[in-house]
């Protein structure tokens, strides 16, 4: 098995999501936030997976041993880089997910929900007790539990394909899609962050990331059936999720929709 053979199980799964009526439904600029508010744990659990990559496939300890692959570690570092201390909109040092905040914040977008998950996660010090006891979306709480289970099983090839096939290699079709609609509804409104942040996001992993995170699942895999097969299993179960946590969204926009009638 293979990579090409992972994308092609996944295939159906891809096309409901780039097609998935999501987008078609952000047409006003409070539709927009209502995405972004939903959207956004998906920007902040990607770097968890990143970092339980990291953890696993680099030295994070003291003292400092040569651990794995190099390549792997060059690949893993380079993308914590780029997601962790990227050039902002102003030219100055950020995460993407603190862009994605900022983002939000200059359309207007609530980030409370958000902040205070987080909060609650720093205060349990157990993220499934903060997932499950938040007052998230059932869709948003599966998206978030998925991803730490799978952290949790400490795989590094399960890991490696939630983080590649669900997230790296989807993004830049995806995003471009989201981009399309959001130029031709909202011409008026000053998104300039907002697109800043996607468009940093489809030139690094459509040219980059993609491409690195593809070359650390062969390298993790091998030529270990079993393994492909986990990486197989887990990747379609990412991409159902997304679909899940799109659908969340959607549902929460046209519960918005039918209140304020």
């Amino acid at each position: 098995m293979d990579t090409a053979t992972i994308n092609s199980v996944i295939r159906p799964q891809r096309e409901i999501l780039l097609q998935h009526p999501l987008y078609e439904r952000v047409k006003t600029i409070d539709d927009l936030r209502h995405f972004l508010q939903g959207h956004v744990y998906a920007v902040w659990d990607f770097m968890s997976l990143l970092k339980a990559l990291q953890s696993k496939l680099t030295c994070t300890q003291v003292p400092w041993l040569p651990v794995g692959n190099p390549e792997i570690r060059y690949l893993i570092n380079e993308i914590v880089l780029a997601e962790e201390t990227d050039i902002n909109i102003d030219g100055k040092r950020q995460s993407h997910y603190e862009m994605y905040i900022d983002a939000m914040k200059a359309i207007g977008a609530d980030v409370t929900e958000v902040s205070d998950f987080l909060a609650d996660v720093i205060s349990t010090q157990n993220i499934f007790v903060s997932i499950k006891q938040s007052a998230l979306h059932s869709g948003i709480k599966a998206f978030l539990d998925f991803t730490f289970r799978v952290i949790e099983e400490g795989k590094p090839h399960e890991i490696a394909a939630a983080f590649t096939f669900g997230r790296e290699d989807l993004i830049p079709a995806m995003f471009t899609e989201i981009l399309r609609n959001f130029e031709t509804n909202f011409p008026e409104v000053d998104l300039s962050n907002l697109i800043y942040y996607f468009e940093r996001h489809i030139e690094l992993d459509a040219d980059e990331h993609g491409p690195m995170a593809m070359q650390m699942v062969v390298e993790l895999c091998g030529n270990d059936d079993q393994k492909w097969r986990e990486v197989e299993e887990v990747s379609r179960t990412a991409l159902e999720k997304r679909i899940g946590l799109w659908d969340a969204i959607e549902e929460k926009m046209l519960h918005e929709d039918l209140a304020s009638i």
